[in-house]
């Protein structure tokens, strides 16, 4: 394999989109793909980005063609300046990593950045107070490259320290089940009573929000899919109220062992 030792004249950005509203990405991710030759990206990433798409050549392709697209983004940014775009943040459950991987079997010296976007859990959260307070852990439940059996030992340990855990990909078609089982996982070590947040499409169009208690949180699995987040309280977390309304979910931090207020 031929090693380049100069970085070739191109470059590439592997840009996280946030939720997909243009009002929550970032300047950086704005300028970058502003200054893009070639845009390339899944559909439903694309579409979005439509009026900062003219005049840019935009590659387009599907779920299922992640090496593809990676291979594509690399081999033009030898000469271009490529962006390739990834839903949420590219480094969680997004692009970076293969991209990254990618290039490193490539023996390329592209000159390469990774520019941060609004992570589902950042963006869930949002909605429903302050549950990720502190320590809290993010589980996928998608089976598709990481083995279920594997899933189960990650969502016992989590479980069992008690930190607020939230669920990337609850359920589909092709794995419905998922996230009833997760639930059976959790009630081991959470009593019925833990808050439980189930946000769909958050900071999009459609958002929905649902905000239960572990014990109840099957009467819900029918808003749960692939366009949702789940947000399982810690033994901290708790339901927040104003007055008699329900607004979320708050996870102390601790400044209540140090402070009066």
């Amino acid at each position: 394999m031929q090693l380049h030792t100069e970085p070739t004249k191109g470059n590439l950005a592997i840009v996280g989109l946030g939720p997909g509203d243009l009002d929550y990405l970032t300047p950086r991710a704005l300028k970058v793909i502003a200054d893009a030759d070639y845009v390339i990206g899944n559909s439903a990433y694309l579409d979005p980005l439509e009026a900062l798409l003219k005049g840019k050549k935009v590659i387009r392709s599907s779920m299922g063609k992640e090496v593809e697209r990676a291979k594509q983004a690399i081999d033009l940014a030898r000469a271009f300046s490529v962006a390739i775009v990834s839903g949420g943040d590219a480094g969680i459950y997004g692009m970076a990593s293969i991209v990254l991987e990618v290039l490193e079997h490539s023996g390329e010296n592209i000159n390469v950045e990774v520019i941060p976007g609004i992570t589902a859990a950042n963006a869930a959260a949002s909605r429903i107070g302050s549950p990720l307070s502190g320590d809290f852990a993010v589980i996928s439940l998608s089976d598709l490259l990481t083995p279920l059996e594997i899933i189960e030992q990650r969502l016992d340990a989590v479980f069992s320290v008690g930190i607020p855990v939230v669920l990337y990909n609850p359920k589909s078609r092709g794995r419905p089940h998922n996230f009833s089982l997760a639930l059976e996982h959790a009630r081991r070590h959470l009593g019925p009573d833990t808050p439980l947040a189930i946000i769909r499409n958050a900071l999009r169009k459609n958002e929905e929000v649902f905000i239960t208690k572990l014990a109840e949180a099957e009467k819900f699995a029918n808003e749960v899919d692939m366009h949702t987040t789940v947000i399982v309280g810690g033994k901290e977390s708790r339901i927040w109220r104003m007055g008699k309304d329900v607004r979320g979910i708050i996870t102390p931090r601790g400044y209540h062992h140090k402070y009066v207020y």
